[in-house]
């Protein structure tokens, strides 16, 4: 369906102008945000105290009163730990200078480095020498008397008062006291206010719809609340071990570094990376060698996947709703238009917009673009690999699904669902001879690659056993007498042969593909299972029972119908209770046929 020009020009206006309100108007939207995502990582303590029967203002106070002192104590904190760290650098700049000049000495007296530096200096020589003779011997020139000494000049301001003392110590500390308090107002307004700003939220989104605005408001707050506490503990957890694992080491202001890896942790995937920097460098400046150095970089490179492979995905999964992509995505954008805060709120706020994408029908396309939902559906990815003639993905795909599930089951549900997108397309013409020879490789390529999956002496786990079939005798051995797969006149109909054919050797059967005609004309077919993907008509599926009955009269004649659901059918003999592959297999195994269809 095409989007008429009128509405896509009006929502591309439309989001222009919010991306520019929200770049404009930062200075009040930060904090609001930061308030809100606060709100959500308090309501659970807010909600906790009043179970306790604390009346809700107190436990909004006693909330934001635990945060506001817990925020001071590891400002104080910071300060006291800046104000050492700033008295310690420059000792820590001779012991890091002996270290550099130790491996300088180590690396040799010659090197690139230093030659390339000698030759510029020579250089820089050369091009001075000229010009510095010539101002010498104009200015001797010039010279009529005795040179005059300049006298030199000192410019002192007076010492500030006490009030400028004090508006130069706070002047720095005026803007993030700023926000703070902002923030403080906005948190404690809307802890007072959650329920009625919930309300008036759902008036505004559209009341008329009050299940699906509440199911979109319930998913929001329950994602991102998650999110946030999983976030936060499993932050403040690394940089404990951060900060215990600096004090053990000998690195000084551990405390310091360990808040800051906490903090560092909420950038998406290079917060560890970043927090890693500043500890590496006291490590190298502070040890008498390298090896507290070493044990640093240890340090981070056990926490960092233990917290992040082990223990998050045991907490919160493997996503919180967005792909890797809309991830970095996101984080660029929030960066760009409200700086470092916003690189730090980057994954809640876009978590909430692609929450509230998949209930608004028009904000779809948010979803699909970051939401870690996959794109397209098992069947369509499989169908779009054979379509490209790149088996690869599909057999990836095909060996993710067999871990837990049989192979004919992965022949229901994906493989066929793909070849029938691909009959919908021939039926209208659009697939070439080229297409239709990718999807036939493909199908095959599949099929060999997990040839070998569940079978175990000639029978596939959890499947039908066995058919004690007729036998025969071929050079002295006894076998089974063996099923042929015929496919119909359909352009893919060879891909159900196939996979029909490959179900039945999975339950035991001799069954065969290639050389049916042969082998049907010499009167070693047992069972013969014609395969349609396309639609037949009755009709038409009654005339081919007959033409391969008269053929070998003493054959049993399942016709298998795959184009919309698995139909099994043997000539004047019905049973309508089966719907699946099984069903196939099952009438082959019962020496009979089973018919059944699709329910309207």
């Amino acid at each position: 369906m095409l989007v008429p020009a009128g509405s896509a020009f009006s929502d591309f206006l439309i989001g222009a102008i919010i991306v520019a309100a929200l770049y404009f108007a930062r200075e009040i939207l930060v904090p609001i945000a930061l308030a809100i995502l606060l709100s959500f990582v308090l309501s659970p303590l807010v909600r906790a105290l009043q179970r306790l029967n604390l009346p809700r203002s107190i436990a909004v106070l006693g909330a934001v009163s635990l945060a506001v002192a817990i925020t001071f104590s590891l400002a104080a904190m910071v300060i006291v730990e800046v104000n050492q760290l700033a008295n310690d650098l420059p000792r820590y700049q001779s012991t890091l200078s002996e270290k550099i000049h130790g491996l300088r000495d180590r690396a040799g007296s010659v090197s690139v480095l230093k030659n390339a530096s000698s030759l510029l200096k020579d250089l820089n020589k050369e091009l001075r020498s000229p010009g510095s003779n010539d101002d010498q011997t104009g200015k001797s020139s010039l010279s009529d008397g005795p040179a005059k000494n300049p006298i030199p000049v000192e410019i002192h301001q007076p010492d500030p008062g006490a009030s400028e003392a004090l508006i130069a110590v706070l002047r720095p500390l005026a803007a993030p006291f700023t926000t703070a308090g902002i923030v403080v107002i906005f948190l404690l307004f809307f802890l007072f206010q959650r329920e009625d700003l919930r309300d008036r939220f759902i008036r505004l989104l559209g009341s008329e719809d009050l299940e699906r605005t509440t199911t979109a408001l319930d998913d929001a707050g329950q994602r991102l609340g998650k999110l946030l506490l999983t976030q936060l503990v499993l932050n403040a957890t690394f940089g404990v071990l951060i900060g215990v694992g600096l004090v053990v080491i000998g690195v000084p202001n551990s405390p310091l570094l360990g808040l800051l890896a906490t903090i560092l942790r909420f950038i998406p995937y290079i917060g560890a990376i970043l927090a890693a920097g500043l500890p590496i460098f006291l490590a190298a400046a502070v040890g008498s060698d390298w090896t507290m150095t070493l044990w640093t970089i240890a340090l981070f490179a056990v926490v960092e996947p233990l917290i992040g492979q082990a223990v998050e995905p045991l907490l919160c999964g493997r996503s919180a709703g967005l792909s890797p992509v809309a991830v970095v995505v996101a984080a660029s954008f929030w960066t760009w238009l409200w700086g470092p805060l916003g690189l730090l709120l980057s994954t809640p706020l876009t978590l909430c917009l692609v929450v509230f994408a998949r209930h608004v029908d028009r904000l779809q396309f948010i979803d699909v673009l970051l939401g870690d939902q996959p794109a397209l559906t098992p069947q369509q990815t499989a169908y779009q690999r054979m379509l490209a003639g790149d088996p690869i993905e599909a057999i990836e795909q095909a060996r993710s699904f067999l871990k837990g599930r049989t192979a004919v089951a992965y022949y229901e549900e994906i493989l066929l669902g793909a070849l029938r997108l691909a009959e919908a397309d021939a039926a209208q013409g659009r697939l070439d001879d080229a297409r239709v020879k990718n999807i036939h490789e493909t199908v095959s390529e599949i099929i060999e690659d997990i040839g070998s999956h569940e079978i175990t002496d000639g029978k596939a786990v959890g499947e039908a056993p066995a058919k004690e079939g007729k036998i025969v005798s071929i050079d002295g051995r006894k076998l089974i007498k063996p099923v042929f797969c015929i496919p119909g006149l359909g352009r893919l109909d060879g891909c159900a042969a196939l996979i029909v054919a490959d179900a039945l050797k999975r339950a035991g059967f001799n069954a065969h593909v290639s050389g049916a005609a042969i082998g049907i004309d010499v009167g070693n077919a047992e069972t013969i299972c014609i395969c349609f993907l396309e639609q037949v008509s009755d009709a038409r599926a009654s005339f081919t029972v007959r033409k391969f009955s008269r053929r070998v009269p003493s054959a049993e004649i399942i016709v298998c119908r795959l184009g919309s659901t698995f139909e099994a059918e043997k000539e004047q003999q019905s049973d309508d209770g089966q719907r699946s592959l099984a069903a196939v297999v099952a009438a082959v195994a019962k020496g009979s046929s089973v018919k059944t269809r699709r329910e309207q």
